[in-house]
């Protein structure tokens, strides 16, 4: 869930940093959220490289699902984007289909 998480932050500061031209003193936020973008997911990649060493990579796999459901919260909380019921449906579909995977 650590990488998971840190992979959704890094999207939610790249969004929020490439959200708009705004006045000249939000110019200094794109470079931080840019920044701070890269840092999360890096942080999340050497988190999975680390799983990868210790787990097999069809149990980690389905994990990828619920990245989809933290991203679809988080980019309703931090940047009020609206939810639609299709978004929703098509969440669904996905971890259906994740968890389908990790069955077989």
């Amino acid at each position: 869930m650590v990488s998971e998480t840190c992979t959704v932050a890094g999207q939610i500061f790249f969004k929020h940093a490439m959200g708009g031209e705004g006045a000249p003193e939000r110019k200094w936020r794109r470079p931080a959220g840019i920044a701070a973008g890269v840092a999360a997911m890096t942080v999340g990649f050497f988190v999975w490289l680390g799983l990868l060493k210790r787990f097999q990579l069809s149990y980690l796999y389905p994990f990828e699902g619920f990245d989809r459901i933290i991203l679809v919260l988080a980019a309703s909380a931090f940047l009020k984007e609206r939810m639609t019921q299709g978004l929703w449906a098509g969440v669904v579909l996905i971890v259906a289909g994740s968890i389908l995977i990790s069955l077989s």
